[in-house]
């Protein structure tokens, strides 16, 4: 167990796997600590390739169970699961908040949003079914089935724990599969937390286990020919490593990776309703998030009045302590992210860009034991610089004129990825023209960062492929039979094919 001060109640930092909870070995054991002020939040095991087997085997073999555990029975634990989700919400909006440093305002929200998320799935739970199909013949039936694929490895990021988890756990759990969960070793807190919640609302011994640790770890996981579904969110290298990985195992992969996504404002936007727009894409969560709006694409007759105002709204966001209600941005998640974000705005000086705002860690002595990076924003981004095409993954805005609609689609499409974007404008015609063109799993319209659990979420090119949430997620986990039965008593001649 380890003390969390931000909630008043002590953290079991152990693994499960199979329904128990081993013990942390000290000599392989991983510290998790806070971006907030640096303290320690717990030890965490660094799990051994025997041990991500055996999570591996507890869920294979509970699977022979819960697969054929009724829909009906499936979503009644999960709406246990959201009822004590919901229960602790505030407790595990804390926990997650000390771990990654995210405004506790908006872990409070992706608490809730993951509650609903296990209702929504759980309301799908027995609405699985196949079709008949009719074939030429009169003497044959054909049906299909949809099935689970069996155990699904579930490997989810830093920076949204509970949302992450939640986006892939309620539809393998609704599809009847048993599962193996890997964290990020740099926030596991939550999803720990999820352990005791598990057993709490009933689920059976190994449905749902949960492995910590490194690289080793990961790769021990996804390496596993037992398999049905890796399901992983993150970094393209490591999204690229697993794809490798599986093709020695074939196992299917669904990949959440990054983006570059574009905000694009048109001269007819309405501009107060974009400049919240604009700032929340990119500082919210201090722009740790793969949908982040980083790059800023203005109409040239605004632009420069547009792109100030931004900077200067950059330059008064407040931050510090994520749990204050006052704090606007709180601090990255780590020091390494720190680092990297901070060359990668050195890198974008190097190239030509203009500094706008930011630039560099907060003068304000306060913040000095935090991973806090000022909000930036740059103007002058050439479009084929790194800035313009690599994903920082942190507080700094690329901004971009353009003169119409055909620029600002190329503009928007010109990079490695194809996660989302976002358009504004009051011209309704316009907005189904550039919809229909950006190359983007998700097209926002005069918004930005809604999710929804009916929503289904991807994307295409870099930013992976398959989806989460909505109906579609389901397919992730389901793997469809075909039955088909001879009706007729004719006796076969064994040499020709029967069509």
């Amino acid at each position: 167990m380890s003390p969390d001060s931000s909630t008043g109640r002590s953290t079991d930092t152990r693994m499960l796997i199979g329904g128990a909870r081993p013990e942390v070995d000290p000599a392989r054991a991983l510290t998790v600590t806070s971006p907030v002020d640096g303290r320690e939040l717990g030890r965490i095991a660094d799990a051994s390739p025997a041990a991500v087997g055996d999570a591996v085997g507890a869920a294979r073999d509970a699977f022979r169970t819960w697969r054929r555990t009724s829909g009906a029975e499936r979503a009644r634990l999960m709406h246990a699961l959201a009822d004590l989700i919901e229960r602790d919400a505030e407790d595990l909006a804390r926990l997650e908040t000390s771990d990654n440093g995210k405004l506790l305002r908006e872990t409070r929200t992706q608490a809730r949003f993951a509650a609903r998320n296990y209702r929504f799935f759980a309301g799908l739970a027995d609405k699985i079914h196949g079709r008949t199909v009719p074939l030429d013949s009169w003497e044959t039936f054909d049906y299909t089935t949809r099935e689970p694929v069996g155990v699904a490895a579930l490997i989810t990021a830093w920076n949204s724990p509970m949302q992450l988890l939640a986006n892939k756990l309620a539809p393998a759990l609704a599809a009847g599969c048993t599962v193996v969960v890997k964290p990020s070793e740099i926030a596991p807190m939550t999803t720990l937390r999820l352990a005791e919640l598990v057993a709490e609302a009933g689920f059976p011994p190994g449905v749902v286990n949960i492995v910590t640790g490194g690289p080793e770890a990961g790769r021990a996981l996804t390496a596993d020919p037992r398999l049905g579904r890796i399901s992983f969110t993150g970094s393209v290298e490591v999204g690229q490593a697993i794809q490798r990985a599986a093709t020695e195992t074939l196992v299917p992969v669904t990949l959440e990776l990054g983006g570059k996504s574009a905000n694009i404002v048109f001269d007819d936007a309405d501009l107060e309703r974009a400049l919240p727009g604009a700032v929340a894409g990119i500082f919210a969560a201090g722009g740790q998030t793969c949908i982040a709006g980083s790059r800023l694409l203005v109409h040239e007759s605004i632009h420069d009045a547009f792109v100030e105002r931004v900077a200067e709204t950059a330059r008064g966001i407040v931050l510090g302590d994520p749990t204050a209600e006052a704090t606007q941005m709180g601090p990255v998640a780590s020091e390494a992210q720190r680092d990297r974000i901070l060359a990668r705005i050195e890198q974008a000086r190097s190239d030509g860009a203009t500094l706008l705002a930011g630039g560099g860690r907060p003068d304000d002595a306060a913040l000095s034991a935090g991973c806090f990076v000022q909000p930036t924003v740059f103007a002058g981004v050439a479009p084929q610089s790194d800035l313009a095409q690599q994903e920082v993954f942190g507080p700094v805005l690329a901004t971009h004129p353009f003169a119409d609609e055909e620029e600002a689609v190329a503009l928007a499409n010109g990079t490695p990825y194809g996660l989302a974007s976002g358009i504004w404008t009051s011209d309704v015609s316009r907005v189904h023209r550039v919809a229909r063109e950006l190359v983007a799993g998700t097209v926002w319209v005069n918004t930005y960062r809604y999710s929804a659990a009916q929503a289904p979420f991807g994307g295409t090119k870099r930013s992976g492929h398959g989806r989460e949430r909505g109906v579609e997620a389901l397919d992730e986990y389901l793997q469809t039979k075909n039955v088909l039965i001879d009706l007729s008593d004719e006796v076969r001649d064994p040499f020709a094919i029967k069509a």
